[in-house]
């Protein structure tokens, strides 16, 4: 009873298992490199042109900087800074897009955190001018309650009410 209980666990384990697997050849160091077979066309060989590496030295400054001959760059300069030695850096990149556009993109990172600047960052809106009041006045009342006074009170008229709705 057991031998045919067993028999059949096993039977039911081989039809169950994948058939005509075959493990996936290991990639080939020359990715697609001729003949390297990469599974597309042969992408050209880029040279470096610039390849640039200083430290970290016993002060933790480093430098680096490099470039390749289809046009990207990359360079960062950083030090530790302060008490406990966070790293401030500051460095950039630029490329250029497929559709021909250089795209520059230089950044700082310290602490007062990272910032990226370029022409290609969204920036937010501008405010609109009740918000700019708003932001306003709440300064002057942060301000006065810092100097003990009392609190400023707003002053802009209210704006004039609807005499219906509009579809």
């Amino acid at each position: 009873m057991v031998s045919k209980l067993l028999l059949c666990l096993l039977l039911g384990a081989a039809n169950a298992a994948p058939q005509g697997y075959a493990p996936p050849a290991p990639p080939s160091p020359s990715y697609n490199a001729p003949g390297g077979g990469g599974g597309g066309p042969a992408a050209p060989v880029v040279p470096i042109l610039v390849d640039v590496r200083e430290g970290p030295d016993a002060t933790g400054v480093y430098s680096f900087n490099f470039e390749t001959g289809d046009g990207i760059s990359r360079q960062e300069q950083g030090a530790p800074q302060g008490p406990e030695g966070a790293v401030a850096a500051q460095g950039g990149w630029s490329f250029t897009f497929p559709d021909g556009t250089p795209g520059v993109f230089s950044f700082v990172a310290d602490g007062s955190g990272y910032r990226v600047e370029s022409d290609h960052v969204p920036t937010p809106h501008p405010l609109p001018a009740h918000a700019i009041a708003q932001i306003e006045f709440a300064a002057q009342q942060a301000a006065a309650e810092a100097a003990g006074g009392a609190r400023p009170q707003y002053t802009a008229p209210p704006p004039a009410p609807t005499q219906g709705y509009s579809f």
